[in-house]
């Protein structure tokens, strides 16, 4: 039996990862990875990193992150508390959806996850206060290879459903991007 429901976004390798906890009246268990059963669904390989972010304001934006390669990686986003307007933006050289973007709410409740393949951009807004979300990352966080778009960048058109805020002063910094961004090439 399957602990999770795959569902394809409109942008080629993006899942949504529905978990199918088991559920009686102490509560629930519900499995966060698995990587027999997500390699169907394009996890990339073992989990090199874990991360855990805590939000204290509603409406605060954190991303647009990415890493180049040598470096790429895959990101498996989960939300353990509250709940985050979550968005993968393809930045894949010669994708046909280059630059679209996918949202997702991801809750503590509706126990979804996004499975972001290597060469998307990766960012939250916040829903609730207090709100935390766990990462799995496919490679390490290498400074080198770090790449990161302006959430609120023209040309992506982001509809983002609260006032941006927050931003820390990195992300804020980030330029818009112009006509000369190719993409990342995988």
């Amino acid at each position: 039996m399957s602990r999770f429901a795959v569902t394809p976004t409109a942008l080629a390798g993006l899942q949504c990862i529905q978990r199918q906890p088991l559920q009686d009246a102490r509560g629930f268990l519900a499995r966060l990875f698995c990587a027999q059963e997500l390699a169907a669904a394009g996890w990339p390989g073992p989990v090199a990193q874990i991360n855990h972010t805590h939000t204290a304001e509603c409406g605060t934006v954190r991303g647009l992150h990415y890493q180049r390669p040598p470096a790429p990686e895959a990101k498996l986003v989960s939300c353990l508390r509250g709940a985050v307007w979550d968005v993968a933006v393809d930045l894949r050289a010669g994708s046909p959806t280059f630059l679209q973007w996918h949202a997702q709410e991801l809750s503590a409740q509706n126990h979804c996850a996004l499975l972001i393949p290597p060469g998307f951009a990766h960012g939250f807004q916040v829903l609730e206060a207090g709100t935390e979300l766990l990462y799995l990352h496919s490679a390490p966080y290498t400074p080198a290879c770090e790449g990161a778009l302006h959430a609120q960048d023209p040309r992506l058109a982001i509809a983002w459903p609260l006032p941006v805020h927050g931003l820390s002063a990195r992300d804020a910094a980030h330029a818009w991007l112009d006509t000369s961004f190719e993409g990342v090439r995988l």
